[in-house]
């Protein structure tokens, strides 16, 4: 194979493709259905799934449901429509409770060996004598009860005699490691509450670092890909494969977390957005969770196109938002069709035009895509043109209408303003005048004028509702909650072309001079999804 842009994943699995210790690549993706997704789990979700499509291996989802408390079913679905939404398939769907009885013989077999035993310490006395980076831990005074007492403690766990924290299951490992992960870790607790899946079989759940690798091994699994926050756990991964007896054993790889400026990546902080009501919900657009990207009108395409770019590191490091939402403009660039929308409306009243009068113009559809030809609008003597296209006394450079001004509306006539119409210091109406024989398309239209604005008549446009986001949580450090943008959601009432109308639910659209927007339902609301200056590449 060549070396071509091959990532360090890559590299590693050549190499043991080559060397024949793997015969097929098998991954998953693991997530805890205690939240829906977010763009970070994005680049997790390229990676693991990318690499079956890579090495035409297998890609597993897996539901690690090993802790009750804060799991539901309704997350899982969420995850498995973001996953399906981004246009990736597993070839196996599990649930880390369908390993519970696999798991419990594993931590028996520990208890028989010697390397594991059940510890009356509390969760606040064993992180006080686990040490420091500095220092050993302090063993605890029940790490050398027989194989005997432990095995009766842990069934006797199992069968729900003891309350929740009163006792733990430790493997026996070493309190001195000076990987803090290896100083008898916790493997096992007591957790009275009812399971979405095995209700209330269980009353003892294992730790993620004692099920993961487990389940991993189970399923065959022979690269699992995580974050770099498991690197100092790595350790620990291949000694529960390894002492538990699996043979072969999966091997962990970690890459670099993706990081994305004013984004939130924190499940826990987006659930207290979610239940204080401070956003609409899970899938609110102004968050970065798979769900509000998608309504918010972001494609897959487009992600998939982001996490190419971010590429595959070994540090972590933080992206700049504008590159994401580069690629999304570039798609949508390419893909939207074009449309006239006026999002705060001004009446504009060409004077000469014949009243009851009304002609079709022509829009180009999408400039940026062959043959995506153009589609029909109307024009008649009474317009809707955008509030900020007049000035009474504009700044210099001042392209747009004005006194006396003209400019172009496009697709149709050049115009002159002849006045406007005021009422307690607000302009509420501009009056003009067409130019015959400048109509665009027309032999002889072709005046050069500086300015292009759009319109929509007045006579059959559509109202519609626009809602304009911007970055949920502004710069600066300290709490989230301390940075909250208050104009994170700007509704503005507007008119747009009838063809919107009739636009299909979730369609996009480059509003001219505008963004791009999405229609959020059939009641001709839009979210905006990006807008079209695009500054990343200067940065």
């Amino acid at each position: 194979m060549e070396d071509v842009s091959r990532n360090f994943i890559e590299e590693i699995i050549d190499s043991e493709l080559e060397s024949g210790k793997v015969s097929e690549v098998i991954t998953r993706f693991p997530p805890e259905p205690n939240g829906y997704l977010h763009i970070g789990h994005a680049k997790a979700l390229c990676i693991n799934f990318g690499m079956k499509e890579k090495y035409h291996g297998k890609c597993n989802l897996r539901f690690d449901d090993t802790n009750p408390v804060k799991e539901d079913v309704e997350y899982m679905e969420s995850i498995k429509r973001d996953i399906q939404w981004l246009g990736f398939s597993w070839d196996g769907l599990y649930n880390a409770s369908d390993y519970f009885p696999k798991m419990y013989e594993c931590a028996v077999k520990l208890i028989k060996d010697g390397k594991a035993y059940v510890c009356d310490l509390s969760a606040d006395e064993i992180s006080r004598t686990r040490g420091s980076f500095n220092e050993p831990g302090v063993e605890s005074p029940y790490r050398n009860r027989s194989v005997e007492e432990n095995l009766d403690l842990f069934e006797r766990m199992k069968n729900g005699e003891f309350a929740d924290g009163e006792k733990v299951l430790r493997a026996k490992i070493d309190m001195s490691s000076p990987n803090i992960n290896m100083r008898d870790p916790v493997i096992y607790r007591i957790s009275h509450a009812t399971h979405p899946h095995t209700g209330n079989k269980w009353c003892i759940y294992p730790m993620y670092d004692f099920a993961h690798p487990i389940e991993d091994a189970i399923e065959g699994i022979t690269h699992s890909l995580c974050s770099l926050e498991f690197e100092n756990h790595r350790p620990l991964y291949d000694w529960v494969t390894e002492n538990c007896g699996f043979d072969p054993r999966p091997r962990q790889i970690e890459f670099a977390r993706l990081n994305l400026t004013h984004a939130v990546m924190s499940k826990r902080f987006i659930k207290r957005l979610v239940d204080e009501g401070i956003v609409w919900g899970w899938d609110d657009p102004r968050l970065s969770t798979l769900s509000g990207i998608r309504e918010r009108g972001y494609t897959p395409a487009a992600i998939k196109d982001f996490c190419k770019r971010v590429g595959v590191a070994k540090a972590d490091s933080e992206v700049d938002i504008g590159m994401l939402e580069h690629c999304v403009r570039e798609d949508l660039n390419a893909n939207a069709q074009r449309v006239m929308a006026v999002l705060k409306p001004l009446k504009l009243i060409i004077d000469n035009y014949p009243e009851g009068k009304s002609e079709e113009v022509f829009i180009e559809n999408n400039p940026q895509k062959e043959g995506s030809g153009t589609h029909t609008t109307t024009f008649s003597r009474e317009l809707f043109i955008e509030q900020d296209d007049f000035e009474i006394d504009p700044p210099p450079k001042y392209f747009r209408l004005k006194p006396d001004g003209i400019v172009r509306l496009k697709g149709a006539y050049i115009i002159k303003c002849t006045g406007f119409e005021e009422k307690d210091g607000k302009v509420t109406a501009v009056h003009a005048e067409y130019l015959e024989g400048t109509k665009s398309g027309d032999e002889g239209s072709n005046m050069k004028v500086k300015g292009t604005i759009h319109w929509v008549n007045a006579l059959d446009c559509v109202d519609i509702v626009a809602n304009m986001f911007d970055y949920l949580i502004l710069d600066g450090d300290g709490d989230y909650m301390d940075r909250l943008n208050p104009n994170s959601l700007v509704v503005l009432n507007g008119k747009g072309e009838r063809l919107l109308a009739d636009a299909k639910v979730h369609e996009r659209f480059q509003f001219l001079r505008q963004g791009y927007f999405i229609k959020r339902n059939d009641k001709c609301e839009f979210n905006s999804i990006v807008g079209l200056k695009d500054s990343y590449n200067k940065k």
